[in-house]
């Protein structure tokens, strides 16, 4: 395929040998490439050598509980839903030492950590990820207090998005606004066609360093009928989502419902393991970990991710403020797609649906949402 120039409104086309050389072109300007790569039976996300690693052919079948790779016939990259990671995984890491000190001579010597993060380029944002990220963003940098650690892994990094045209079986993004077409944030964005026309990337720019980068690619401006193509292809991933939410104000919805019965439902289900926060791409909450050797002359400061389920979460003196299962999840939920409206503005779900593929017992919080406006539907229709 040849170099020729492009519109940046219409965007260009690029083959499998264009999706190598962005690989290049990144690594070439100094970022750490992370894209999605199979490995342990499972779409992940790894550092990336090269676009060979991609998980070309691969795609999933997703349920509540349910996580396999299925193969495909037509080679594609991109089409498979969001695994168990997200992106903040290195952006929000699980552990991250904060200080060490060291004992010699009777002198303690405290050193804080400021270990200098990886420059990254995030390859295969979905649009989902892409609104969790934007979600992070307001959480741990808008604020008057900042997060140092989230800033400086954020402040470098390149996104290339890429269009969802393959959605899974517990996708909902459509219920939440964040997909299946990429929203605003992105320095590059793909829409992955590979149909009878062959295997090509509809590729545009959304900031300057993507619009540079896309000038060193082997790409030709993008026609028309590759436009709708891949405007189609994403339409029709969005007339395909496996889930949805209740149509309702779900702020209001978890405001007026703090003591239905369902709470007690979930409750006998939940074994509160946390795997729904540690999954989830907007969950932010950490905790710290002093550890010290044996001697007691070496000793660190760790920050890890911390969730609402573990009953040492909500600790005060006395005992924990939420003793119950029932109260954590209650907590859990009604945060996500409530209250998180009263913090940031915006409901901190993104429609992903890892909670539900990677809960142990198969908890739905579409399915949730749905009992709840239900109940409030019927207790509405109830004679006084």
């Amino acid at each position: 395929m040849s170099t020729s120039p492009v519109s940046s409104a219409e965007g260009a086309v690029i083959g499998q040998d264009g999706l190598a050389a962005l690989v290049d072109v990144l690594r070439a300007r100094g970022h750490t490439v992370i894209g999605p790569t199979v490995r342990d039976g499972a779409i992940v996300l790894d550092e990336l050598e090269s676009a060979a690693q991609l998980p070309y052919g691969w795609g999933v079948e997703l349920e509540a509980g349910r996580y396999r790779l299925r193969s495909r016939t037509d080679g594609a990259a991109f089409a498979n839903a969001a695994g168990p990671q997200s992106w903040k995984t290195f952006l929000h890491p699980a552990r991250v030492r904060q200080w060490r000190a060291e004992r010699a001579a009777g002198e303690l010597a405290i050193e804080a950590d400021d270990t200098t993060p990886a420059r990254y380029a995030f390859l295969g944002v979905r649009s989902c990820d892409l609104r969790a990220i934007a979600v992070q963003d307001r959480v741990l940098t808008a604020g008057p207090h900042t997060d140092p650690v989230y800033r400086g892994r954020r402040s470098g990094a390149f996104l290339v998005a890429v269009e969802c045209t393959e959605p899974g079986g517990t996708c909902f993004c459509v219920s939440m606004g964040t997909g299946p077409a990429a929203g605003p944030g992105y320095d590059l964005v793909l829409t992955e066609l590979a149909d009878a026309g062959g295997h090509r990337f509809w590729i545009r720019d959304g900031s300057p360093e993507g619009a540079e980068i896309l000038a060193q690619l082997p790409a030709v401006p993008a026609s028309a009928a590759v436009r709708g193509a891949a405007v189609a292809a994403v339409a029709s991933a969005a007339d395909r989502m496996g889930r949805t939410m209740p149509e309702t104000d779900l702020q209001r919805l978890m405001a007026e419902t703090l003591d239905a019965p369902r709470w007690d439902d979930v409750a006998s289900r939940c074994l509160t393991c946390g795997n729904c926060t540690m999954v989830c791409p907007t969950c932010f909450c950490t905790t710290t970990e002093d550890i010290t050797d044996l001697t007691g002359d070496h000793a660190e400061r760790w920050r890890i991710w911390d969730n609402c389920f573990d009953l040492d979460f909500s600790y005060l003196p006395g005992g924990p403020v939420r003793p119950s299962s029932r109260s954590r999840y209650r907590q859990w939920l009604t945060h996500k797609l409530g209250t998180w409206y009263d913090q940031f503005g915006s409901s901190g779900c993104v429609g992903c649906g890892r909670c539900i593929v990677w809960c142990p017992v198969a908890i739905d919080i579409t399915e949730e949402a749905a009992a709840l406006h239900d109940w409030t539907t019927h207790r509405e229709e109830e004679p006084s």
